[in-house]
């Protein structure tokens, strides 16, 4: 939302009262400061009537994090919901400490991270530093960067220009002088609360959830509103309210309802972002580094769960639209185990079910007549785990509506009546997971269901939230349910399936998200075209979500939407088995790669084998992330910060510590940034020195640039291994060192494949393997 005419104008009808002066410090001591801010210098008693007046809280949740609430009229109703903090249990203890010595200045201390609040008359203003970051000035709210402005009606409805924004126009939630707060009017304004934080010169911010934009946020106005709108729009599945500052910093939100983010556009020197309403409250994340900062938002929202090994291996979907039965998926599974492609997820889409009954969780019996005996059938014969399509709409000819109807389990009118529509399915409800009951029984759907031998969930949708005419069971705001519903969704379906798999078992493919979202893993890209653009759109996104918190993604191979040419296919599938998920699915044609020819083939099988020999380092990696909150798979930029050519890149990553991935964007040629050090090429062991761009022409369909950092030593697993979740520390694991030095050890941990457990490690020199401590390890060859 712009809350300027150019830099110095207003629009015509706002009023703008924004804090310049701290007339009152209310508390300042090691649990924080609270203080009163004036809009306007208070120098006689007249200056304190007919103003606003911010109240304005600093305390410190964890070390090294430091939350804001500013806020205008305290005495407004908040049903909720909120985001679920520190939900792994509260951080270790912490100091704090709070300065105020110096009379136009008092601060406050968690960690390494201090803010200052500037006191004196005229000035007020909050500057955030970092004792442990190289650049210890952070950002700064300088005067009038915090304020209360109400805006007419008709404004906030032409000025929007984000689409996702405009969804929530009708709720715009008017206030008028003679009127509730709150309360729709003919006229009358909308009340918004404002933050701007500083950008210094050549500072970047990536994040704000999975956007498939440009991936440095300058320049842009993001808004917080899930939505159904693909792959190619500004609107987003996963709009989460956290960006990373490439200065060594977060900043979170902590607004469950619609925030809009102005990055560096309605002002170029200022991050700006306001919610209608009373209060923002947000947090700023510091520990000295990009890494730190994510790090620290993770530990506060939530630590990914380690999804289990065999998730870690290719899904294969019966696609959208096609038509399947039981002879279809069987001959799929042959057909890939017979060209040296094996499968270990096999994903029913929608079509298990009857049309027009989604979601009733009942088999279609004309293309399933036994589903028990069948599963059990093939995931004997072709060693797979069954995935099945749901979502949180109840189609009305659904057997299960009128049980939801009339025990109350769906979202309902404000009249008491169910909430429809016809919108993909004819008369779809709503699951209400505001309700404990409602939960308990989709719950029970997904158990039974999984009793029939599926072993996961695809958690589709979540986005097409009603908020207007709505009233949840528990009372929820509903323009604050539309993002967080998701949240909810996904953690009812999650909790199911681990109280059957049990813990580090328990994986979703979801589509939808928000903040905390990546405590239930594993989350997929959402519709995409099947082009090279659709695909860097993809990787733009993943690239996005990972630097807002979200340890594991995936998308689909190919794109879901149109049929990919051959280059496509074999570009998109060695991207895709180099995503820490990986899965084959379209929406109108299939994705087995003898469809796409020969080649196809020969890649698809090629890039699977290198998957699941790479299993030990992806899956020590995987735990590395859930124990840290690192991503597993991360923008060059968080790897290295100190490299300005890594800040722009959006086509590349790293996959885990020490491997480099830059997926093919062109038929032929392949062009990639190396950074300092030398890289060792994967597959053919070429040796590059950065840091350089590479350009290699002609370059083969079947290839893809996966470079190993100097330093690495890497374990794989046995030539021919067909499923990821082999047991680590028991076969013999190949070690292959890269540049290491002389007299440099480096100490690998082997994982067992079974949750965090290690079944050893192993120490290898310069010179090779110095102790393995039991494993079998041989050298490469």
């Amino acid at each position: 939302m712009k809350f300027t005419d150019g830099l110095w104008r207003r629009p015509i009808g706002e009023d703008f009262q924004g804090g310049v002066e701290v007339v009152e410090v209310l508390e300042a001591s090691n649990a924080g400061l609270e203080y009163i801010v004036a809009p306007r210098h208070v120098g006689r008693r007249g200056d304190t009537l007919n103003s606003a007046l911010l109240t304005v809280r600093v305390s410190s949740p964890q070390a090294d994090v430091l939350k804001v609430t500013v806020e205008h009229h305290q005495g407004q109703l908040d049903p909720g919901p909120h985001f679920e903090l520190h939900p792994d249990g509260p951080p270790p203890s912490f100091e704090t400490t709070s300065d105020v010595s110096n009379p136009d200045l008092v601060s406050f201390t968690s960690g390494t991270l201090s803010v200052g609040v500037n006191t004196k008359p005229f000035t007020y203003g909050m500057t955030f530093t970092d004792s442990a970051n190289p650049t210890p000035h952070l950002t700064s709210v300088e005067t009038k960067g915090q304020a209360v402005v109400d805006l007419p009606y008709h404004y906030t409805l032409s000025s929007m220009s984000n689409t996702s924004c405009l969804s929530t126009l009708h709720a715009a939630q008017p206030l008028h002088q003679n009127t509730t707060p709150g309360q729709r009017t003919s006229g009358g304004w909308v009340r918004f609360m404002l933050n701007e934080m500083d950008l210094a010169v050549d500072e970047k911010i990536y994040g704000l959830g999975e956007r498939f934009g440009p991936f440095i946020k300058n320049g842009q106005n993001v808004g917080m509103w899930n939505a159904d709108g693909g792959t190619s729009s500004e609107q987003a599945y996963k709009n989460v309210p956290f960006y990373l500052s490439s200065r060594g910093y977060g900043v979170f939100v902590n607004q469950t309802e619609e925030v809009e983010f102005e990055v560096g556009r309605e002002k170029c020197s200022k991050v700006g972002f306001s919610v209608k309403g009373e209060k923002l409250e947000y947090y700023v994340f510091g520990g000295g580094s990009m890494k730190a900062a994510l790090s620290n938002y993770v530990k506060l929202t939530g630590m990914p769960a380690l999804p289990p090994a065999w998730s870690f291996g290719l899904y294969l979907s019966t696609s959208f639209t096609t038509s399947y039965d039981q002879a279809t998926v069987t001959s799929f599974l042959e057909g890939m185990r017979s060209r040296g492609c094996p499968v270990r997820v096999f994903h029913l889409d929608c079509f298990w079910m009857k049309r027009y009954d989604w979601c009733s969780f009942s088999w279609d019996p004309e293309a399933f007549p036994d589903p028990k005996k069948y599963l059990a059938e093939i995931k004997q014969e072709y060693n797979i785990k069954v995935c099945a399509w749901v979502n949180p709409y109840i189609a009305q000819r659904a057997n299960i509506f009128k049980e939801g109807k009339e025990k109350g389990y769906f979202l309902k009118r404000t009249d008491g009546s169910v909430w429809q529509w016809d919108e993909w399915q004819p008369g779809m409800a709503v699951v209400d997971f505001t309700n404990p009951e409602a939960c308990k029984w989709y719950a029970g759907l997904i158990t039974t269901l999984m009793a029939t031998g599926v072993d996961t969930i695809k958690t589709d949708f979540g986005e097409r939230i009603p908020h207007l005419d709505v009233k949840w069971h528990d009372g929820s705001d509903p323009i604050k349910m539309h993002n967080y519903y998701a949240h909810l969704y996904n953690k009812v379906v999650f909790e199911a399936i681990q109280s059957q798999s049990g813990p580090d078992s328990a994986a979703l493919f979801a589509r939808s998200a928000t903040a905390g979202g990546q405590r239930f893993p594993i989350h997929w890209g959402g519709d995409c075209g099947s082009t090279f653009t659709a695909m860097a759109e993809s990787i733009r996104g993943g690239l996005s979500l990972t630097s807002s918190g979200f340890a594991f993604w995936s998308h689909d191979i190919g794109g879901f939407e149109g049929l990919p040419a051959e280059e496509v296919y074999c570009r998109w599938v060695a991207f895709g088995l180099f995503s820490s998920h990986s899965r084959l699915h379209g929406s109108s044609s299939y994705r087995v790669p003898w469809n796409y020819g020969d080649l196809a083939v020969s890649v698809t099988s090629k890039m699977i084998n290198a998957k699941l020999r790479l299993m030990p380092y992806i899956y020590a990696q995987a735990i590395k992330a859930t124990n840290t909150g690192i991503p597993f798979m991360r923008s060059m930029i968080l790897e290295f910060p100190d490299d300005p050519t890594c800040a722009y890149l959006d086509k590349q990553y790293m996959f885990g510590d020490n491997i480099l991935v830059a997926p093919v964007l062109h038929a032929t040629t392949a062009k990639f940034y190396l950074p300092a050090g030398v890289w060792t090429d994967f597959f053919t062991e070429e040796t590059i020195t950065g840091p350089r761009w590479v350009t290699k022409d002609e370059y083969p369909l079947d290839a893809l640039p996966v470079y190993v950092r100097e330093g690495t030593v890497l374990l794989l697993g046995p030539e021919g291994v067909t499923v990821p979740d082999y047991e680590y520390g028991k076969v013999e694991l190949e070690a292959r060192s890269y540049q290491l030095k002389e007299g440099q050890q480096v100490v690998v941990d082997v994982p067992t494949g079974k949750g965090k457990d290690m079944a050893g490690s192993i120490r290898v020199g310069a010179k090779g393997v110095i102790d393995a401590w039991g494993l079998k390890i041989r050298l490469r060859k």
